[in-house]
């Protein structure tokens, strides 16, 4: 809490560049196609619990994102610390490397459009440990709408290995409706696809969610967000709230 604190007050103080405000991936599932300026960094991070049935999971879900030029970010990200009951289990998540390429800027007559690869790899621990590399690809677009609303869409696949250790293709869905509730407060309701597989390979991941941003200033936003699961392949219920700083 008192990091968390000390970090808050330098990105509050900090004089940066530019009027741009801080436009942060979290906390809805779907990306966005914006990337970090060159040599920016920013750090997104958050407390998440979910509930499905008896089971609780706590995690701290984290990603880091450095603007390396070109329109392309370096991305690094994990569940962080990780800690279930029924069945009890405690760890740490796996690491995922990836990288965000803006394709094409947005405004009011086209969308923005990006692309992101990434990469999660079997650096966790405990039952939290996945198995082999398993990478996926993204494409995001978002559009502009009339009165401040925006349209976000991301649409992949991505490859994991099911309860048998065979390796397995999915697809990922997602739309988010961005929606303005102030000079500084912002929501969304969104529809997401997480995982779109058959029921030997975990079937389809499914959630409905909706929350709140605030831009405090140009370069830190609180949010928080609430999900529901669709279907009973799905966590019947996520909250998550976070912390994003730029510097």
């Amino acid at each position: 809490m008192r990091l968390a604190l000390l970090l808050l007050l330098a990105a509050s103080t900090a004089a940066q560049a530019g009027d741009d405000a801080i436009s942060p991936d979290r906390p809805d599932f779907t990306n966005g196609p914006d990337v970090m300026a060159a040599g920016r960094f920013q750090l997104e991070t958050s407390g998440a619990w979910q509930r499905d049935g008896s089971s609780r999971l706590r995690s701290t879900p984290t990603l880091l994102r450095l603007g390396l030029g070109h329109d392309l970010e370096l991305r690094l990200d994990s569940d962080g610390a990780l800690h279930q009951r029924n069945p009890d289990a405690s760890g740490r998540g796996d690491l995922g490397l990836g990288f965000k390429w803006q394709l094409q800027d947005g405004d009011e007559g086209k969308p923005g459009l990006g692309v992101l690869v990434d990469v999660k790899t079997p650096t966790g621990s405990g039952v939290f440990k996945g198995h082999g590399l398993r990478p996926s690809l993204s494409f995001l677009a978002q559009w502009e709408l009339p009165a401040g609303f925006s349209l976000g869409t991301m649409a992949g696949v991505l490859t994991d290995r099911n309860d048998a250790d065979q390796r397995y293709t999915a697809a990922v869905l997602s739309a988010s409706l961005g929606i303005p509730l102030g000079e500084k407060l912002h929501g969304f309701a969104e529809i997401a696809g997480q995982q779109l597989a058959s029921a030997r390979n975990g079937g389809n991941v499914v959630t409905a969610g909706t929350g709140v941003a605030w831009q405090m200033t140009n370069d830190v936003q609180l949010d928080t967000a609430v999900f529901r699961g669709l279907n009973h392949n799905t966590p019947d219920w996520a909250w998550t709230v976070g912390l994003s700083l730029r510097f």
